[in-house]
């Protein structure tokens, strides 16, 4: 059962939000799947056009060291909704889901009178009404989202109702969005709009005026690159509306990739690894903002940031300060956005445990719901709805911290790595300023460093691993817990 969030201690809208007027700023949080920091053309890529975005780069705030929280994409879509890292509440892998005792941004905004509203790729749990962790039981008031990927002619969940669409999927993701947006602005209700792409993720199914840009180059990489230039005019097209209701000069407008680049047709921009790895190839990500009424020239943000600072960020913004937050992973980046802050007040941790992750075949699901409900039916298989998303596994170890975890305090970034059956550990550390590929182990060089380091990022473990046993919840011996 959800508790009751309120608003408390509000006693006036940060230095910012004034700046902006009497009302905080709408919020619209975009994000692609499986976009590498490198898959821009303002990044430098040789044959992708995005001129939307590279516009935006030009004229907002364009982030160089963003991060996503986790190297796929559900535990880094539950960073964005909680403030938290994703392994905090079980979101080891792609496929896993939120828990409904988490508290979400959209849960959050509402208690301060927002109207709330998911587009898009969800895959933190279930699309059909009745689950637990559907966008609807996690503060959305209106949603029409998918419960993973997903390309052309999609089946995606109006609020439940399984519903045939036609044409690309990143058009039809802001067609939707947009009309949420119109209906808020109509009625001059403040709102939060979650726009999450099923693109660039394979398989690659561009339409073929988006392909034509890329012609002469291989097949795979005219559908991977048309599916981004798609998704890069249907953000221009959401960023013009904005524009044209009057919207856009208060409205915080915020982008990126929830994880780094693929394998072989991604571009990492030069960093070591891919998506599902630790190193920067599998975690740095494009990432952009405007908010026109209180950041009025184009900036470059260089200090490190992570998807698990949207959250607080966005709720220091609009004045709301929730009684039994639990604890966060992410900071509130004004201060850095304003220029009164030079770095980080606290390091970022990373922690991929080798989980598997669980599949979620939404073309297959969604058009088997479709049918369903075409016959007055409603499927009620567990691996669909998720019923338990909300009870907890039997408790893990304070002590071991199986997989690998990292902790980027910039610019060194000390890796851990346990193997999980001979629990050994061996380390890494890494200069990033000097060395962005992470190619010089520089444990040697730096005696006192790494022990301090060492020891802040085994703590940072078990206090995650205190949160997955359900200490924030009040439990810790496993069984489940409510809201």
């Amino acid at each position: 059962m959800k508790c009751l969030l309120f608003l408390c201690g509000v006693l006036g809208f940060p230095m910012a939000c004034a700046a902006a007027g009497d009302e905080p700023p709408n919020i619209v949080l975009v994000m692609a799947d499986d976009q590498g920091w490198g898959d821009m053309g303002y990044n430098g890529h040789p044959h992708l056009k995005t001129p939307n975005f590279d516009a935006l780069a030009k004229e907002g705030l364009r982030f160089d060291q963003f991060h996503a929280a986790a190297p796929v994409c559900s535990p880094t879509r539950g960073s964005v909704m909680t403030g938290r890292t994703p392994n905090r509440y079980g979101c080891f892998s792609w496929g896993h889901s939120l828990r409904p005792q988490e508290i979400t941004i959209a849960e959050a905004l509402k208690t301060a009178g927002y109207a709330t509203g998911h587009f898009g790729k969800w895959h933190l749990g279930a699309v059909q009404k009745a689950s637990p962790v559907s966008p609807g039981n996690s503060g959305f008031d209106e949603w029409v989202s998918a419960p993973n990927f997903f390309d052309l002619d999609p089946v995606l969940s109006v609020e439940g109702k399984a519903t045939q669409f036609h044409g690309d999927s990143s058009d039809i993701t802001v067609d939707e969005a947009l009309k949420f947006i119109r209906r808020c602005g109509e009625k001059k209700q403040r709102f939060l709009a979650v726009v999450w792409f099923g693109s660039p993720h394979d398989p690659h199914r561009a339409l073929e005026a988006d392909r034509a840009p890329y012609a002469g180059l291989t097949e795979k990489e005219q559908n991977f690159y048309g599916e981004i230039t798609a998704m890069d005019r249907a953000f221009g097209r959401l960023r013009a509306e904005l524009k044209e209701l009057d919207l856009r000069e208060n409205t915080l407008l915020w982008y990126c990739s929830d994880n780094g680049a693929l394998p072989k047709v991604g571009s990492t921009g030069g960093r070591r690894g891919f998506k599902g790895q630790i190193y920067e190839g599998g975690l740095a990500v494009p990432a952009l903002m405007e908010w026109p009424a209180v950041f009025h020239e184009p900036k470059v943000i260089k200090v490190p940031c992570v998807t698990s600072d949207i959250y607080p960020t966005v709720l220091e913004i609009a004045g709301v300060t929730l009684p039994k937050q639990p604890p966060l992973d992410g900071m509130d980046l004004m201060p850095v956005l304003m220029g009164e802050q030079q770095k980080r007040s606290r390091p970022i941790g990373f922690w991929e445990t080798g989980n598997k992750g669980i599949g979620t075949p939404s073309k297959q699901w969604m058009e088997e719901l479709l049918a369903a409900q075409a016959k007055g039916e409603e499927p009620n298989d567990p691996a669909r709805v998720r019923p338990d998303a909300g009870v907890l596994g039997a408790p893990v170890s304070l002590t071991e911290f199986p997989g690998h975890a990292a902790w980027l305090d910039w610019p060194w970034k000390l890796h851990r790595i346990e193997n999980r059956k001979t629990h050994e550990v061996t380390w890494e550390l890494y200069n990033l300023a000097s060395d962005p590929d992470e190619s010089t182990v520089l444990l040697a060089e730096q005696p006192e460093r790494v022990p301090e380091m060492q020891k802040s990022l085994e703590d940072w473990l078990e206090s995650v691993a205190r949160s997955l046993n359900g200490e924030d919840y009040g439990a810790g011996k496993g069984g489940e817990q409510g809201r």
